[in-house]
């Protein structure tokens, strides 16, 4: 299979310097997601469950687009702003994935952003 770039309108567009995703060997490489509502490109929500939620609801999007779902994750990078988030994060990370999770490890957001809080990364089958 080619390399294929990967672009939702359903999720926030990427600054030039990378795609949204990359569809290759039989699997999708979701770059780091932010929050970012999709209309409007402004972070949505104040808290960490809100954030993450909108994450992933944009990696949803994009996988879609790609012809995978979340169902077929197989890690996923968590990066947080602040590590006291952790808890908060892991709260409404549960609700998405109550079962069968996949893989995860996490990281430490190298720039301060104003008001982002969290971004998703992700691995999954095509």
């Amino acid at each position: 299979m080619a390399r294929q770039i990967v672009l939702s309108a359903k999720a926030p567009a990427p600054p030039p310097t990378y795609s949204q995703a990359v569809k290759a060997g039989g699997f999708v490489f979701v770059s780091g997601t932010s929050p970012a509502d999709p209309a409007t490109g402004a972070i949505k929500g104040t808290t960490i469950q809100e954030q993450t939620r909108q994450c992933l609801a944009n990696v949803q999007a994009i996988l879609e687009e790609a012809g995978s779902s979340l169902d077929k994750l197989v890690s996923v990078t968590v990066i947080l702003a602040d590590e006291d988030d952790f808890a908060g994060m892991n709260e409404e990370w549960v609700t998405w994935f109550p079962t069968n999770p996949p893989a995860r490890q996490g990281a430490k957001l190298p720039a301060r952003i104003p008001g982002l809080k969290v971004s998703i990364a992700a691995i999954a089958e095509a």
